[in-house]
């Protein structure tokens, strides 16, 4: 039976309690700040102003996103497919979700709030990794600040590595080939997805 309104919804899941609901927060707290500094990957939610979504990942070293103040992040953008579907979302719509994971941690940190992008900036210099500056970075006005639970990562087992088999799905390259109309032949393909792919993290291809 499709869930077509909150009384429905709430009949089903029930209302948040305690600490569910007095987690939210508004500013960074220390150890916010401290979970930022060890996380190396974020997914960050977009959404243009018809409500088309988009989430993508970001990552980079431990620490990579730059703490502006006690209400304001930013997140580095580094050389990518030019693609910008969740950038050309915030031109449009600012709200923003964002994530941030720390491997083998099964707890995140939720950031939401409003985001803007800017082209440079002083901290700029702080984000360089491998003498490379960010294209860009997404600057967030934190609205809602809290950690999420770990119940999705224990019973998902993501850090688990007998729970692994990433062996049972094609190579990156065949995928592409198969779903894509590419004019690459697999062999090409293979070889840009190898080792060689490495070159492009901080330099366009």
């Amino acid at each position: 039976m499709k869930i077509t309104t909150e009384a429905e919804l709430r009949a089903l899941l029930g209302e948040p309690k305690g600490r569910a609901v007095s987690k939210e927060r508004t500013r960074l707290h220390e150890m916010d700040r401290l979970w930022l500094s060890r996380s190396p990957f974020c997914l960050i939610a977009t959404s243009d102003a018809a409500g088309n979504c988009d989430v993508s990942p970001k990552g980079d070293p431990p620490g990579f996103v730059h703490v502006i103040d006690d209400t304001t992040i930013a997140i580095p953008e580094r050389p990518g497919n030019r693609r910008a579907d969740g950038y050309l979302n915030i031109l449009s719509n600012p709200h923003v979700g964002t994530v941030f994971l720390i491997p083998g941690r099964g707890e995140t940190l939720r950031i939401n709030g409003r985001a803007h992008l800017v082209s440079d900036a002083p901290y700029f210099d702080q984000m360089i990794v491998k003498g490379h500056r960010p294209v860009l970075a997404v600057v967030v006005e934190i609205d809602q600040i809290f950690f999420h639970c770990a119940k999705a990562f224990l019973r998902s087992e993501l850090w688990q590595p007998a729970s692994w088999a990433p062996d049972t799905l094609p190579s990156h390259a065949r995928i592409v080939k198969v779903v894509q109309n590419t004019p690459e032949t697999l062999e090409e393909l293979e070889e840009y997805y190898g080792p060689g792919y490495l070159k492009g993290l901080y330099e366009v291809r």
